[in-house]
């Protein structure tokens, strides 16, 4: 696809559209918005625009779909596809100002938010009213709402809440031309033609941009127990994962854990914790809600599945410090993962019951081309996050071997009844991979809906396809 470059004239209007004061050109700013979280990639942007409301956005779309020029959205910038990087120059367009909390309706337990709102600060706003948001990706500290919808986020409680796609109920959407509409109602139920609302959900930004949310909430929950159980192996531990829910029992979050992982974490972070000679992978089990005493017989029925799976050892945490502590060894076991070495991180998600399958694959194609990996993640709902390790390999079998690998993993997911991203999304690094589980009616279907929204390609290109 043929784009323009920003000339003088095309960069006059876009001041104009935005305000000169919002738009930078600007070493420093170019070199921040290059990159984001995704391995060491960077590709530079040729402006970056910081709109402050839906009308300025409306604006600069126009101007910029009448000369065809490209524009990235990007929300906190910690998205692990590639899917803000603007691969074809053109204009960065940062939501980093959209970020007030709207209205927090108590009454229909509902919330109106800006996309660069952080999504730990929404949480921690509609909290102190009694109210809970659920959706808690790992990076909720730094990630932005906007870019969780645009990428259909989960995080640890999906396993019982449900992925961001159970919350969204209406979004405010400026399309690619310009024209600003509300995808949906403000309602529970929707049944009145095609959901437009679902649809923009995970489309990484190709379809429109997002300018408002509106979420559903819950009460918040009064009790929770957290349970770190060890394994002597891999594949038992992803076992008694599906063993837990066929005994009856849904936890508010089930986390597998590598041994590797964890012993890269106690480096990484100084975490105080007695990691034995014997044990070789973890399952963190959360159990929530309002009863003290139905939570302890789940856990007691919890512990005896564990067992009878062969669990070496369950911990209890009692305290909020303790809590925090075996969830902070969970939640930055990625960062120490890339603290430690060259690596390549795929987003794996099956069926509950093929996880052991799944991760004793995982280590037979490592095995086969001289990679290591480190496996950890939302295990409860399937989702399986691969850290494939460069250690040992030469720069040459990791430039020409890795990519068979991965897509070997990648088949190996596929013909276990899964696919190839739970929650990262596919952007600009899992796009050549599209083809190991789609066909090509799919995908073209795909393309379809992306022609109608964006004729001219000019939203994010380069992405999912």
């Amino acid at each position: 696809m043929n784009f323009n470059k920003i000339t003088p004239e095309i960069l006059n209007l876009i001041k104009e559209a935005v305000g000169a004061a919002n738009v930078f050109l600007d070493e420093e700013s170019l070199a921040n918005y290059a990159h984001d979280e995704t391995e060491d990639l960077k590709f530079y942007p040729e402006v970056v625009v910081k709109p402050l409301d839906t009308a300025a956005v409306s604006a600069l779309l126009k101007v910029c779909n009448g000369h065809q020029v490209p524009v990235t959205p990007r929300g906190g910038g910690t998205g692990l596809s590639g899917g803000a990087l603007p691969v074809h120059g053109g204009v960065l367009l940062s939501m980093e100002k959209f970020k007030k909390v709207i209205d927090i309706d108590t009454e229909n337990l509902q919330a109106t938010v800006e996309p660069g709102v952080i999504t730990q600060e929404f949480m921690d706003a509609v909290g102190e009213l009694g109210l809970r948001y659920p959706v808690d990706p790992s990076s909720k500290g730094s990630c932005f709402i906007g870019g969780n919808v645009a990428h259909g986020s989960g995080g640890p409680r999906v396993v019982k809440y449900g992925t961001i796609r159970e919350y969204i109920l209406n979004l405010e959407v400026v399309l690619p031309d310009g024209q600003i509409i509300w995808t949906g109602a403000n309602t529970l139920k929707y049944a009145s033609g095609y959901n437009l609302t679902q649809l923009m959900i995970g489309s990484e930004g190709t379809l429109g941009v997002v300018t408002k949310i509106v979420t559903k909430l819950i009460p918040v929950i009064g009790h929770s127990v957290l349970m770190l159980a060890s394994f002597t192996e891999n594949e038992a531990a992803c076992a008694a994962v599906s063993a837990i829910f066929r005994a009856g029992m849904t936890p508010s979050a089930l986390e597998f854990m590598e041994r590797k992982g964890v012993e890269w974490v106690i480096k990484y972070d100084d975490i105080q914790f007695d990691l034995k000679d014997n044990v070789n992978a973890f399952l963190l089990l959360e159990f929530d809600g309002d009863d003290m005493d139905t939570i302890f017989k789940d856990c007691e029925k919890a512990n005896s599945v564990l067992e009878a799976h062969g669990c070496v050892e369950v911990l209890f945490a009692d305290t909020a410090a303790q809590k925090e502590e075996l969830w902070k060894m969970r939640r930055v076991m990625a960062e120490s993962v890339k603290s430690n070495s060259v690596y390549k991180e795929e987003d794996t998600v099956v069926p509950r019951a093929a996880l052991p399958k799944l991760i004793s694959g995982i280590k037979e194609i490592g095995a086969k081309y001289g990679f290591e990996s480190v496996c950890y993640g939302h295990a409860g709902d399937g989702n399986l996050h691969v850290n494939i390790i460069k250690a040992g390999m030469s720069d040459e079998d990791w430039k020409t071997k890795l990519k068979l690998g991965i897509t070997e993993i990648f088949e190996l997911t596929a013909a276990l009844g899964g696919t190839i991203s739970g929650e990262h999304g596919i952007g600009l690094v899992q796009k050549e991979y599209m083809p190991l589980k789609y066909a090509e009616i799919n995908l073209n279907l795909m393309r379809g809906i992306k022609q109608v929204f964006d004729p001219n390609g000019i939203l994010n290109p380069g992405k999912i396809f």
